[in-house]
């Protein structure tokens, strides 16, 4: 493959659908991204393909290491034109046990395009003494731990964009800290660790027949957190379009680029239904 071209299986027609404060393209997000006024977004939430073998319809999920990652800082390089000056943008990535460098090798790559404001660590499984909560997918063998979380890295132009942290914030343990420490209400910051487990389910078709979705909750928190009322969200990689059901659940005005057919149709369906 030429190192220049995107690395899809196939080139699909572009498709636009407005559904009112959704907008939804089909395309190769490199094509797409183009069409967008420059500082036209507020909120930047996705989960790229991992480059981990993940079986896509669309897009051939395993590169050699430098051109994923030559990729990503291309498609990177575009979200940051449309992206405010006060513009949040949520990376969801995540490693595997035999390859865990690569999202860190990915943000190192982003760091001339952004600054890393704070990274957060999605926690889908966790263990308190002898109670778990949550869902993983079993790591065979015995040489590693199951894989229990994921990446979401903040980035932002400047590095000193104001957020709602009570947007997403939880109740104090202790109630003595309100009145003691000054606070307005029973409220505190949530942390860079978020604990937001999968639904269960029993069937692929249940997370629409997509091998990579993630939780309604995830991007609508991260949405609440940017803290910014009737917000542009834009989401490149949309998949079956949870980032938009997200942005309409908050208010906020959304866009998606996916580059299947078939997951679009998936993302239009969800919109209806929302």
């Amino acid at each position: 493959m030429d190192q220049a071209s995107p690395p899809f299986a196939a080139a699909v027609p572009d498709v636009t659908a407005e559904r009112a404060d959704q907008r939804i393209l089909c395309g190769d997000c490199l094509d797409l991204l183009p069409s967008l006024e420059a500082g036209s977004v507020d909120v930047v939430v996705t989960s790229p393909p991992y480059n981990l073998g993940i079986a896509y319809r669309g897009y051939r999920d395993r590169l050699a290491e430098d051109e994923y990652l030559d990729w990503m800082v291309r498609v990177a390089g575009a979200l940051r034109r449309v992206l405010r000056p006060d513009g949040s943008f949520f990376l969801n990535i995540a490693g595997s046990p035999r390859e865990p460098w690569l999202p860190f090798e990915l943000i190192v790559r982003l760091r001339p395009l952004f600054v890393l404001q704070n990274h957060i660590a999605w926690v889908k499984s966790i263990a308190v003494g002898a109670d778990s909560v949550g869902h993983f997918k079993p790591v065979a063998g015995r040489r590693f731990l199951h894989h229990n979380h994921e990446h979401i890295f903040h980035l932002t132009l400047t590095g000193d964009v104001q957020l709602d942290r009570l947007a997403v914030g939880v109740p104090f343990k202790d109630k003595s800290n309100i009145a003691r420490r000054g606070h307005a209400q029973d409220l505190r910051c949530r942390g860079n660790t978020w604990f937001i487990p999968y639904e269960t389910v029993q069937s692929r078709d249940a997370k629409f027949n997509h091998p990579g979705t993630f939780p309604v909750a995830l991007p609508r928190q991260c949405i609440r957190l940017h803290g910014k009322p009737g917000a542009t969200v834009l989401d490149p990689f949309m998949g079956t379009g949870t980032t938009l059901v997200a942005a309409r659940l908050e208010g906020a005005r959304g866009i998606g680029m996916e580059i299947d057919p078939s997951y679009v149709a998936v993302a239009r369906e969800r919109l209806g239904a929302v």
